[in-house]
């Protein structure tokens, strides 16, 4: 086991390493000034959103999933964070294209900084790294599918949730009355 978490340690690495460092800075920021907070994702991305949103409310903001039964309509003012490795699946795109129509802020987050997806977005966290499809500029993976990709994105949103709660001088204790308690 220790050969393929070294595998797969080195491709995250190999990520982070040429990945621009201010764009977890500039996610920070764009998130401070949303007034509610929309993720949206199909498959493994999909999950890498739920997993963020969930992050968010325990630091105290108002988020919800796109798609699920309980999330109200996206207003101006509020922001949509949109993942698709390729920057092309289609209801991740629609979504998005819609969201802008309607004059609401889309942040994109895909391996591909010129996708239909980017083109969409107000801003882009561009993740260099394979996808399925495995595209020119995409780093190299021995790992099936996106999951480097989807490694990448939790790892950033889960550096982007710490710079929020260092930022908050909210630690464990503050984000732990917000988890849920009826597990």
């Amino acid at each position: 086991m220790n050969e393929e978490v070294g595998i797969i340690l080195d491709e995250i690495q190999t990520v982070f390493s040429t990945m621009n460092g201010k764009q977890v800075g500039q996610l920070v920021d764009t998130l401070g000034s949303a007034n509610r907070i929309f993720v949206l994702g199909e498959g493994r991305s999909g999950l890498m959103a739920k997993s963020f949103a969930m992050r968010l409310m325990h630091l105290g903001f108002n988020v919800y999933v796109v798609g699920e039964t309980i999330t109200p309509s996206i207003q101006k003012g509020d922001l949509l964070v949109a993942i698709s490795g390729s920057g092309t699946t289609t209801n991740v795109v629609q979504a998005a294209e819609k969201a802008r129509k309607n004059g609401i802020s889309v942040v994109s987050v895909t391996s591909d900084p010129s996708s239909r997806l980017a083109e969409t977005s107000d801003s882009v966290i561009h993740i260099p790294s394979a996808t399925k499809y495995r595209r020119p500029g995409e780093i190299e993976s021995r790992q099936p599918l996106s999951s480097l990709f989807d490694q990448a994105v939790h790892l950033f949103f889960d550096a982007a949730c710490l710079r929020i709660a260092e930022h908050q001088e909210s630690g464990n204790d503050a984000a732990f009355v917000r988890h849920s308690n009826l597990e």
